[in-house]
């Protein structure tokens, strides 16, 4: 028999005044009014098909590729469903034989499963299972030109996300620390900072330059925040970026370095698109590259800058957001600070297993010469060729747009064109509560189903309208449609 008396007025239950006050604040724009709108629009068109003028929602608010058809690589997912179910490969010869596996995709999951120990169920080291780390440092050697990786700097991550949380969580104190993040930018950012607490100095990208940076303009931020008491302590870069598909030049990175050395900033380099670039003109450096090639010219200048670099298996050709891989890699940090990172990535014990083995399978693709590499081969070009020619063809109609003005992709998957709006676009956007951008991605939802994030998520110069859309989706049909809804609209308030 229970001892306690229940003789008593039950107590309240949570509201929002009894939670954190940095969640409510903390805002992602990505999944925020207009796609949850277009959810909702969905959720119409499942239950009454007539009662839109459209058959299902175009989803080009997020970078989800295999969400909109974009097929897995066959090599990667022969690997991984044998690493799900080992027991396939006591039926070896029958499988090859079948065509249902090649040889080469059975050899892999093997040499995986003796690298994780056997079964993706257990769990790993919380750094990561080491023989994934060994791979994950070959691919970046191999990419930097010989700049050598260790096992020992990469943390294998539930995406790229956990690396960034797992860096500023440790180095957001409070509102006297400040990160430095590019405007616009990912909104991951701009909400973590608000979760920690913690001061968000924007930094403004040179749209007419090709959202290049400014270290001219990085250094007046940097130096008015100290001005004010706050001391900068991490700067974030995305490259290419997010939202606006550019790719920095090794001279503007060197800039970045040097205001890290300069006043001790960790910087945290976004690199989760290395893989999408598009321009002939520009090539992917990555941060580590340029840094090392800063010590060797300058050592004492460069000798305790701190980097760390994210990547995922999310981006690129590879799209699987789904299965949560993901890596950073610190470099220059002292070991007690390293020590720091391990105990965070401890209490979430491990990354998802499968997610590491996807990891290895990015940076380690089939060699030329084994059976799966034609294939694989020709799969990866077929995404990046495809993913070009889209961002090409959506660029070249805002172009021929009233109103738009677009830089030319270079990387990423994303657009993010500058809208002009007519004077009554401001007027009917003020009456309706919502700022210009958010209006004219209101009514392309509506109108047409193409969902699409206004630039206001992303931040921008004050006084001007943006947008992010994605090039992810197939077919062109949805970019005439998008034409065809930007003509009716600057016609009806033009008038």
């Amino acid at each position: 028999m229970a001892v306690l008396d229940i003789d008593f007025t039950p107590a309240e239950q949570l509201d929002l005044q009894d939670l954190n006050q940095h969640v409510l604040k903390a805002e992602y724009a990505i999944r925020g009014a207009i796609p949850m709108r277009a959810e909702q629009i969905q959720d119409q068109i499942n239950l009454d098909p007539e009662s839109v003028p459209f058959d299902r929602i175009t989803t080009a608010n997020i970078g989800n590729p295999q969400q909109l058809q974009q097929k897995p690589l066959t090599f990667s997912r022969q690997v991984v469903s044998v690493l799900q179910y080992p027991d396939m490969l006591q039926h070896r010869d029958a499988l090859v034989k079948s065509g249902a596996f090649n040889a080469d995709a059975l050899d892999r999951a093997q040499v995986l499963l003796d690298k994780i120990g056997g079964s993706v169920g257990a769990y790993s080291s919380s750094q990561g299972v080491y023989g994934i780390r060994e791979t994950v440092a070959k691919y970046i050697t191999d990419r930097d030109e010989g700049e050598p990786a260790s096992p020992a700097d990469i943390f294998l991550t539930d995406g790229a996300t956990r690396g960034v949380t797992y860096l500023l969580s440790l180095l957001c104190k409070g509102p006297e620390v400040g990160v430095l993040i590019p405007i616009p930018q990912y909104p991951v950012y701009t909400a973590s900072l608000t979760l920690y607490n913690t001061t968000a100095i924007p930094y403004y990208l040179d749209e007419k330059s090709g959202w290049s940076t400014d270290a001219r303009e990085i250094e007046q931020q940097i130096q008015g925040a100290i001005a004010k008491g706050v001391k900068p302590s991490v700067i974030v870069v995305i490259n290419p970026g997010n939202p606006t598909g550019s790719v920095l030049k090794p001279e503007v990175m060197e800039d970045i370095v040097t205001l890290a050395a300069k006043y001790g900033m960790v910087i945290l380099a976004d690199e989760v698109y290395q893989e999408n670039v598009f321009s002939e003109e520009r090539k992917f450096y990555s941060f580590k590259r340029v840094l090392r090639d800063l010590q060797r010219r300058h050592p004492q200048v460069y000798q305790n800058v701190q980097l760390a670099s994210i990547h995922s298996t999310s981006k690129g050709v590879f799209g699987e957001c789904g299965q949560r891989g993901g890596y950073l890699e610190l470099i220059g940090f002292k070991k007690s600070v390293r020590e720091m990172i391990l105990k965070l990535a401890s209490l979430s014990i491990c990354a998802v297993v499968t997610g590491q083995a996807m990891v290895d399978l990015m940076v380690c693709p089939p060699a030329e010469g084994d059976e799966s590499y034609e294939l694989d081969k020709t799969e990866r070009q077929n995404i990046h060729d495809t993913l070009k020619q889209r961002g090409e063809l959506l660029y070249d109609t805002f172009q021929s747009l009233e109103g738009i003005e677009c830089q030319k992709p270079q990387g990423a998957m994303y657009l993010f064109p500058r809208l002009k709006f007519p004077p009554r676009v401001l007027e009917e956007a003020k009456k309706a509560d919502m700022q210009p951008d958010e209006f004219y991605c209101h009514a392309l939802l509506e109108a047409t189903g193409i969902c699409v994030v206004p630039g206001t998520g992303f931040g921008q110069e004050e006084g001007t309208s943006h947008l992010r859309t994605t090039f992810l989706a197939p077919g062109t049909e949805w970019i005439q449609k998008w034409k065809t809804f930007h003509q009716d609209f600057y016609s009806k308030y033009n008038n």
